[in-house]
C-alpha cells in the first residue's frame, strides 16, 4: 500500500491511495470467514455455512466494506502520522472517474481532496484597546423590575373598567372591508395584554372598556408590525400574519388585573426562602445585586464579542472556501445553495475563531480540566433550576443533576468548548488593555453589538 500528498496550494491537497490486493485480502477472507460462523442460511447448520458460498452470495458487498474501512484508517493514520491539520473531511477527487470490477484482484487508487489548515500568528498585544462597561441600573428599570415580581405573586381580579396593564381576555373577528365580521375568516378567543400594545392611539381605544364591550383595532398598526406577536394572538402562520391587511373586531370577555404582592414576610418567604429576607430595605437590596449581576453579565457578553471580532480582525488569514463549501454540502444532504451561500459567512468567522481559540490553547499551554468543565455545568444548571424555583437546590441534589447532565457526550461536548472559549477570553483579556467605563442601562442598550 502506498499513500503520498500533493499540494495545490497553501491550502488544498490531493491525497492518493493505492491499495493493493495484498492489502485488503486478508481482511477481507477474515470478515467472510466471521460472517461464514453467524450467517443462518437454509440448509445448513448454524455456524457451519462454508466460506466459499459466503464469498459467492456477499463477497462483493463485503470487499467494498472492506476496502472503505482500510481507505478510512489508512487515511486517519497518515493525517496523524503526518501532522496534517485538516479542516472538515477528505473528499473524493471529483474528476476521479475510474471504475473497478471489485473481483478481489483489483488494485485501486483513490484521490481525496483535503482543506489544510491555514498557518497564521495572531498578533494582540497591550497596543490594543476594548472598552469594559460597568452598567449601573437605572431607577426607572429597577422600579419596573421590582413590580413585575411583585405582580408574580399577587392576587388576580376582574375589575369592571380596564387600566393601563390589564389583560383583556377577548374575542377577535376578522372584518371585511365594509366593517362586517367576514364570514369564513379569522377568529380566536384569546389574552390580550395591555402592555404590550406598541401603538398609545390604540391601547388607549383598549383602556377604560367594559365586559361586552367591542372595539375595531387594526392589529398591525397595535403591535407596530410584530408579525410574530400578531401570528401568535390568531393562531396563524407568521406568513399568513404579514400578508393581514384587514381590521378586528375585539369583543371583551372578561377583564383581568393581576395586583401587587403586598411587601410582607409571607412574599419575602416566598421569593428568597424563609427568614432570608426581613425589610423592605434588604428586598431591594437584593433585586439591585439580582439586576447589577445580570447588567455584569450583559456587558461581560459585549467585551468577549469585542474580543472575538479583534482576533478575527488581527489574525489575518484565509481558508480554502471552495473545499469547505463542497464539504458542507456533501454533509447536510438538505442544505441548498441559498442557504449555503446566505449562511457560509457567518460559518467561516466561527471555524477562523475556532483555530484562533485552539491555537491560542496550544500555544499557551491553557489546560482544560475537567473539574472545571463540571463545575461550569453545575452552575448553568443552578441557574435554570433557579428560573423555575427560588428555593434553591441542596448540594447533593445539584451534583447528582450535574452528573447525570455530564454523562451525555453531547452536553459534556458544548460545556467543555464553553469552558475553552472562556478560558480564551481570559487569556486575552490578560493580553489586550481594557478600560473601562460607567454607564447607565439604558445607554448601555445603544450600544451596537
Amino acid at each position: 500500500m502506498n499513500i503520498s500528498q500533493e499540494k495545490k496550494d497553501e491550502l488544498n491537497a490531493v491525497i492518493t491511495v493505492n491499495i493493493n490486493a495484498e492489502d485488503y485480502q486478508p481482511r477481507v477472507d477474515k470478515a467472510i470467514k466471521e460472517q461464514a460462523k453467524k450467517a443462518k442460511l437454509p440448509g445448513f447448520r448454524p455456524g457451519m455455512v462454508p466460506a466459499g458460498h459466503i464469498k459467492k452470495m456477499y463477497g462483493k458487498s463485503i470487499l467494498v466494506d472492506e476496502i472503505n474501512s482500510l481507505l478510512s484508517d489508512t487515511l486517519n493514520n497518515y493525517l496523524t502520522e503526518n501532522q496534517i491539520e485538516v479542516l472538515g473531511q477528505p473528499l473524493p477527487d471529483v474528476n476521479d472517474d475510474r471504475t473497478y470490477n471489485w473481483d478481489f484482484n483489483d488494485n485501486f487508487e483513490f484521490k481525496y481532496d483535503v482543506g489544510l489548515a491555514p498557518e497564521f500568528t495572531v498578533d494582540l498585544s497591550a497596543a490594543d484597546q476594548l472598552t469594559q462597561y460597568d452598567i449601573k441600573v437605572d431607577d426607572e428599570t429597577l422600579s419596573s423590575r421590582i413590580k413585575n415580581i411583585r405582580r408574580s405573586y399577587g392576587k388576580m381580579t376582574n375589575p369592571d373598567v380596564s387600566a393601563d396593564d390589564d389583560v383583556l381576555y377577548a374575542e377577535l373577528s376578522q372584518l371585511s372591508p365594509d366593517g362586517s365580521v367576514f364570514e369564513g375568516g379569522i377568529s380566536n378567543t384569546t389574552s390580550v395584554r395591555l402592555d404590550q400594545v406598541k401603538n398609545e392611539a390604540v391601547k388607549a381605544q383598549l383602556t377604560g372598556v367594559k365586559k361586552g364591550d367591542e372595539i375595531v383595532v387594526d392589529l398591525q398598526e397595535a403591535y407596530d408590525n410584530d408579525i410574530a406577536r400578531i401570528a401568535a394572538l390568531l393562531k396563524i402562520e407568521e406568513s399568513e400574519a404579514a400578508d393581514l391587511k384587514s381590521e378586528f373586531k375585539l369583543t371583551v370577555k372578561n377583564i383581568n388585573r393581576l395586583g401587587e404582592s403586598d411587601l410582607n414576610q409571607e412574599f419575602f418567604d416566598k421569593l428568597f426562602g424563609e427568614g432570608a429576607v426581613t425589610t423592605e430595605e434588604e428586598f431591594k437590596s437584593r433585586i439591585t445585586e439580582e439586576q447589577n449581576s445580570m447588567m455584569q453579565q450583559d456587558a461581560e457578553r459585549k467585551l468577549q464579542q469585542d474580543i472575538y471580532n479583534l482576533a478575527l480582525q488581527k489574525a489575518h488569514f484565509a481558508l480554502p472556501d471552495e473545499f469547505l463549501r463542497r464539504w458542507l454540502k456533501a454533509t447536510n444532504e438538505k442544505l441548498n445553495d441559498e442557504e449555503l451561500a446566505g449562511g457560509y459567512e457567518d460559518f467561516a468567522k466561527n471555524l477562523k475563531w475556532t483555530l484562533i481559540a485552539n491555537k491560542i490553547v496550544k500555544d499557551n499551554n491553557i489546560e482544560i480540566k475537567y473539574e472545571d468543565v463540571f463545575q461550569a455545568a453545575k452552575m448553568r444548571l443552578e441557574q435554570q433550576f433557579k428560573m423555575y424555583s427560588p428555593q434553591p437546590l441542596s448540594e447533593e441534589q445539584l451534583g447528582q443533576y450535574t452528573v447525570q447532565f455530564m454523562q451525555n457526550q453531547e452536553n459534556a461536548n458544548r460545556i467543555f468548548e464553553e469552558v475553552k472559549a472562556a478560558k480564551v477570553f481570559d487569556y486575552l483579556k490578560s493580553i489586550i488593555t481594557i478600560n473601562h467605563q460607567e454607564i447607565s442601562n439604558t445607554d448601555f442598550g445603544k450600544l451596537d453589538g
